[in-house]
Parts: C-alpha cells; sequence; structure tokens
C-alpha cells in the first residue's frame, strides 16, 4: 500500500505516525507482514509511505507497545512478533492514549513508572501539534512518583551496587529534565498553563501506572526474569532491569463496566495517596 499525501496550502502533509502505524497494523492483520517477517528497513518504508524518519520510529514504538513487533537491536529491522497474527491484542499503546488524551481542555496524567522514557516519547507527538500551530489545551498537569535515587535495590536489582546501577540515576535524572523541559517550553510558546512535578518514592514500584484526566488507568506489572548483563568488564546477575517493557492494559469510566470504574477509582486514589504521604519532592 502507498501513502497518498494530503495537499494543504500548496504544500503536502506527511502522515503523522498514527497513520503510518494504521498502515502497518492493518498490514498484520491481514497477513500481508506475517509473524516472525522482518519489517522493511527504515528508509524503504520512509520512502514508501512519503513519511518523515522520526514518524515512523514512533510507528515502530507504538506497535511495540502493542506487542505486535518483537524487541529487536540497534541496526536490525524490526520483526512481527511470534503471535501477532491473531486478533488484535488486548494491550494499548501509552502514546494513542497520550495524544487522546491531550483533546481535553484541561489535561492531567498521573504516573508511577520506574524512568520517564516511555512518557516521555508518548508526550513527543501532543507537544509538537500543539508547537506547530494545532489546537492546545488550556492546562497541563503532570505529576509523576519514581522510585528514590538512594534505593539499593532501585532497578535494575543487582548482585551488589555499581555500574548498573548508577546509570539507571543518571537515565533517571536526565529524562525526567527532558520531559520537564519539553512540556514547559511548549507552554510558554503558546500561553498554556503547564505545571509539572515529580515525587520521590521511598520503594521501588513494581508496577507501571498512568492515570490519565481522572478518566482512564492503563496499567502494567513489571516482570522480573532472571539474566545476566556485562558491566565493567564483568557478567553480573540481574533481575528485571531498564529493558522491561511490562504489558499495558487499559480501563476506563466511558466503558460502562462497574470494574473498570472502580479499577480507575481505587487506581486514582491509590496514586494521590502516595502523593500525599509517601512521596517526597524531586528538586528540578
Amino acid at each position: 500500500m502507498t501513502w497518498e499525501r494530503t495537499a494543504t496550502g500548496g504544500g503536502e502533509v506527511p502522515p503523522s505516525w498514527e497513520e503510518v502505524a494504521q498502515v502497518l497494523r492493518a498490514r498484520i492483520h491481514d497477513g500481508a507482514l506475517r509473524a516472525g517477517e522482518p519489517l522493511p528497513a527504515l528508509a524503504e518504508l520512509a520512502a514508501e509511505l512519503c513519511a518523515e524518519r522520526a514518524a515512523i520510529r514512533a510507528a515502530l514504538r507504538s506497535l511495540r507497545e502493542e506487542g505486535l513487533l518483537a524487541e529487536g537491536t540497534q541496526g536490525v529491522p524490526a520483526r512481527v512478533a511470534p503471535d501477532a497474527d491473531g486478533p488484535p491484542p488486548a494491550r494499548v499503546s501509552l502514546g494513542t492514549h497520550v495524544l487522546e488524551a491531550f483533546g481535553a481542555p484541561d489535561v492531567r496524567i498521573d504516573a508511577v513508572c520506574l524512568t520517564t522514557e516511555s512518557l516521555t516519547l508518548a508526550l513527543a507527538e501532543p507537544t509538537r501539534r500543539i508547537f506547530s500551530g494545532g489546537s492546545a489545551p488550556r492546562s497541563v498537569r503532570v505529576r509523576v512518583l519514581l522510585p528514590s535515587g538512594d534505593l539499593h535495590l532501585a532497578p535494575p536489582v543487582r548482585e551488589g551496587a555499581g555500574p548498573a546501577h548508577e546509570r539507571w540515576r543518571a537515565v533517571r535524572a536526565a529524562q525526567s529534565a527532558v520531559l520537564r523541559h519539553s512540556l514547559t517550553a511548549v507552554g510558554r510558546a503558546r500561553g498554556l498553563d503547564v505545571e509539572v512535578s515529580f515525587g520521590d518514592l521511598p520503594f521501588t514500584p513494581p508496577v507501571k501506572l498512568y492515570l490519565l484526566n481522572g478518566s482512564e488507568a492503563l496499567f502494567g506489572h513489571h516482570c522480573v526474569e532472571r539474566r545476566t548483563e556485562e558491566a565493567g568488564g564483568s557478567t553480573t546477575g540481574m533481575s528485571g532491569g531498564l529493558g522491561d517493557r511490562p504489558v499495558l492494559l487499559a480501563s476506563a469510566r466511558s466503558s460502562g463496566r462497574a470494574h473498570d470504574l472502580a479499577f480507575v477509582e481505587q487506581s486514582q486514589r491509590w496514586f494521590d495517596g502516595l502523593w500525599a504521604q509517601a512521596a517526597t519532592d524531586l528538586p528540578d
């Protein structure tokens, strides 16, 4: 399938990452791309779909979150996941749901996570659209709870302290700074009321949780798996790690199901309790 660009004002608008993801998702589900089969290289996809490489990368990240693409390595084309030829999975894409949340006049995002990597990536598209003159909310409030950098058991859990823990602390600090900067910058540029706050938890959360506008909860477990990692010239035991990508499942008030309503309400109550009682301020 070749993408047809939409002409606007004498120019052509390339497809967004969601539109690219929609095309690739359809190819996987209709069998055009089979389980275990590699996708074309990034440059080939960009040329065929008339899309920017950044949009292709974002689409591939989204499809990985949905479980349709297997985790790959740098420089190697992504592959369709072994079980991706069945019905659409129950797992959801954080980026898609965050983008929808930005359709509200007042955006509220609460998150419990190990680092802000996934949330920062999910915020890239809505902030890009606001910067480019798209519709913007009146206000954006983001609260993030992260495990304290002083915790010896903060992930990746390691046989003893060392470079892996220090690397996690550096990643945690850098990604948090990027998230704060990107949102405050778009707030200044478009005159939005933006507030970004971080809380420092005294424990390592075993789950990942995103609460969107108080009406939707995306939840996933950090699965503990034994593995080894090279660090400092030696091989050491690890449990979990920064590469862990929990499967996110969604519950929304709008579903009308009693258990979804209860889960969203209890998740918000849990977060608010941690924010008020267990978290300490994480400095800018």
